[in-house]
């Protein structure tokens, strides 16, 4: 049975009926126009799967493009790590475009609104525009510069690119209406005076044109057809068309604005402006620092592109903002780790355990299945011995009928190995155990095939043998904040719900497999989670970060409350 054809989202369906009314598929282009000011974040990752993603479902070319027209927040690095994390997420863009190549066009077409009495100089303070500017419910009043002639108007603009001029002394607006009732549409500004190299044309400039005058007739130029921006732009798009009514020639493609909503996710951030105060602050290391919810963040913290593309694709496209439970992107990642992830054993928390009944000295090499989930990952070999590390969670001296582990006089098996049974233990002065001691049963081999090695027991326990254990350094990573909206509680700050157990450190042992693993390979630690070697990783010093646990530990403590 096939399965049924996937429902059209709001977007598709929109063009779906401009193809309908004639608009020619071969003319279609979408854009993915992130500001090169920050890392990208899980939330542009949903704007990368749509954008991209319509470009594969049409087969229709998708413009990566920069707006790069504030110089005093965009560098050279973000435009790396942007290009970095689309490719990663495994897409590839037709054209690579800045919004800085289009200046020239720009300023030539404001000094065409210039002399066509549709722009101004004004030399107002900001805070006189504001006032000016009136209410939602009031009419704004004009400027006291509305009406300087053509003449000054081109020859002041002149001088402010020249830069003859300080910044916010003047500013370009354009003539529109400082009664209409859209605010933006009250002789918006287009151009304003910043003295600060470009990370592209360095000092070449001295304006900048603002965004809502660039977003337009940047997709005009790119002949981009439909231009996908999140819903608080929907009242910019009265704006954008005005500003296309004044540039767009008869025969080329008019591009529309349509909104689609954000995908807030619990427990995050965000904001970019927030993101930087986490680093800035020391909250986090760095952009990508693993409790981040930057692409580059979830990549150093083992997620995979496959699983990001499954939950954007999964929470799809709508109309109105909600939050998102962080739950769900994580179902997802384990989903997929659950696939493709080699199991392997490690031991965080370790405690001593002797078989005394095996031989001294003696060693044998166990078979291990690399992964039940996909045959043709084969098998390894893991080295058994008398003396072993397991959790210490994974031992009581006494237990109620469901702890399924390893108590006194009770039984489990050793992944892989044997059956043992518990005979004592030894404390410390604190009364800590430091060591247990077991026998086991030399016919109980997993796999044998003996009487012995069938018999069932209720717990199974993984293990690393201490003379082959190669010891690492584990980062147990978890949501950075513990409350599910850390940015929309009135009258606190964000910074009040950073989570103080957002990151543990420790010293755990992990078999010798793992001594030539590189940098970003993930793995299943057995019955604790899904990790990946970290980039701070050395041949000689192992570091891997928890990506997840294997269940939901925050779903277990939301049914507690």
């Amino acid at each position: 049975m096939k399965d049924a054809p996937r429902s059209l989202n709001f977007i598709e369906h929109i063009i779906e009926e401009d193809l309908e009314k004639g608009f020619i598929k071969n003319d279609l282009r979408f854009r993915f126009p992130p500001e090169p000011n920050g890392y990208l974040h899980i939330g542009h990752a949903s704007s990368i799967c749509l954008n991209f993603g319509l470009g594969l479902r049409y087969d229709a070319p998708v413009n990566l493009r920069f707006d790069d027209t504030n110089p005093s927040k965009e560098e050279k690095e973000y435009v790396e790590a942007i290009r970095s994390d689309v490719e990663w997420l495994g897409f590839q863009w037709d054209k690579e475009c800045y919004a800085s190549d289009y200046f020239q066009q720009l300023y030539d077409w404001a000094v065409m609104l210039i002399k066509e009495g549709k722009a101004y100089v004004d030399s107002q303070s900001s805070e006189a525009m504001a006032e000016q500017k009136g209410t939602p419910t009031e009419p704004g009043t004009d400027s006291p510069y509305r009406n300087r002639s053509v003449e000054e108007n081109l020859e002041l603009f002149e001088e402010m690119k020249a830069g003859k001029h300080g910044e916010g002394t003047h500013v370009l607006r354009a003539k529109i209406d400082m009664t209409a009732t859209n605010m933006l549409m009250r002789d918006p500004i287009m151009y304003r005076v910043l003295h600060k190299p470009h990370h592209r044309t360095n000092t070449d400039w001295c304006i900048y044109p603002m965004y809502d005058w660039t977003h337009g007739e940047s997709d005009y130029i790119e002949s981009v057809s439909h231009s996908l921006c999140t819903l608080e732009f929907a009242p910019h798009r009265e704006l954008y068309n005005w500003f296309l009514d004044q540039v767009v020639e008869e025969g080329r493609v008019r591009p529309k604005q349509r909104e689609f909503a954000r995908r807030n996710l619990s427990h995050t951030i965000v904001s970019k402006r927030k993101l930087l105060e986490l680093v800035n602050r020391g909250i986090v290391k760095s952009w990508d620092d693993p409790r981040m919810p930057t692409i580059s963040g979830l990549r150093r913290r083992g997620y995979t592109p496959e699983s990001i593309r499954n939950f954007a694709d999964t929470i799809g496209i709508a109309k109105r903002e909600n939050v998102v439970d962080v739950s769900l992107l994580e179902f997802h990642v384990r989903e997929h780790l659950n696939q493709i992830a080699p199991r392997v054993m490690a031991v965080l928390d370790p405690v001593k355990l002797v078989i005394t009944n095996y031989p001294e000295g003696q060693e044998e090499w166990l078979t291990a299945e690399n992964n039940p989930e996909d045959p043709g990952a084969g098998e390894r070999e893991v080295p058994f011995s008398r003396e072993l590390y397991i959790e210490k969670d994974d031992f009581k001296e006494e237990a109620n009928r469901k702890f399924f582990r390893l108590k006194l006089g009770g039984e489990v098996r050793l992944k892989n190995g044997y059956i043992i049974k518990a005979e004592s233990c030894t404390k410390d002065t604190d009364g800590n155990i430091t060591e247990i001691q077991c026998t086991y049963d030399p016919k109980s081999k997993s796999g044998s095939g003996t009487e012995e090695s069938l018999r069932k027991v209720k717990g199974t326990l993984h293990w690393v043998s201490v003379a082959h254990a190669i010891p690492a350094e584990v980062r147990l990573y978890d949501r950075l904040f513990s409350h599910e909206t850390p940015d929309a509680v009135k009258d606190k700050d964000f910074m009040e719900f950073i989570n103080p157990d957002s990151l543990k450190v420790v010293t755990a042992y992990v078999e010798p497999s793992l001594k030539d693993a590189e940098p970003g390979e993930r793995f299943q630690f057995q019955r604790l989670g899904y990790f990946n070697i970290d980039t701070d990783s050395k041949a000689d010093a192992l570091v891997f970060n928890r990506t997840v646990p294997l269940r939901d530990t925050w779903a277990k403590l939301k049914d507690q409350d």
